[in-house]
């Protein structure tokens, strides 16, 4: 696997390395020992999520935890395209309140590597888009926070605008530092 930097600290662009013959290909999606060898910050995962949506336009998050349930992910297109996209929200990080995107998709088999303390969302490109991710933590409401997805403090440029978003993102309010608490985010990787 190839653990290829982003502008945004300690998030990766993860590339297979396919060894092909005349079957098709094999390759390692996952490895915990070239995950650690690469320095990624957890390598153990303890939830695999599936996420299908019928129609382009869907978009989903900006999702995240507060420690103690602070989740690492990575997430991978099965079937389809999406834009996925993450904002920093660490605030002793030197890419704080930055933003990332990148198109995932079945054709390019890429991964994102999501370290904790980012917010985390997509927006389908494609009808019947599947993704699968793994996550370092398990799902606790109580820890769940979230940011608007078209929260002007962040701009983030979606490449188009969703049709569907559920009443629960649209709920989100506009960044507010308490409600967010940066300082359960500082320090974390």
């Amino acid at each position: 696997m190839k653990f290829n930097p982003t502008p945004l600290k300690d998030v990766f662009v993860i590339e297979m390395e396919p060894r092909a013959d005349d079957r098709g290909f094999f390759a390692r999606a996952f490895c915990e020992t070239e995950y650690a060898n690469a320095g990624m910050g957890a390598t153990r995962f303890v939830q695999m999520n599936n996420s299908y949506n019928d129609k382009a336009g869907t978009l989903r998050g900006m999702h995240y935890q507060l420690p103690p349930a602070a989740e690492v992910k990575v997430v991978r297109c099965l079937h389809g395209a999406l834009y996925d996209v993450v904002v920093d929200l660490r605030p002793d990080s030197p890419s704080y309140g930055k933003w990332f995107g990148i198109e995932l998709n079945e054709e390019n088999r890429l991964s994102l590597y999501i370290p904790r303390g980012f917010a985390h969302g997509f927006i389908t490109l494609r009808d019947g888009t599947e993704t699968l991710y793994l996550a370092s933590d398990a799902y606790t409401p109580g820890q769940e926070r979230g940011l608007r997805y078209d929260d002007p403090k962040f701009g983030i440029q979606w490449p188009r605008e969703p049709v569907t978003v559920s009443d629960k993102d649209l709920s989100w309010p506009a960044f507010d530092p308490a409600f967010h608490n940066p300082d359960a985010l500082r320090g974390l990787r």
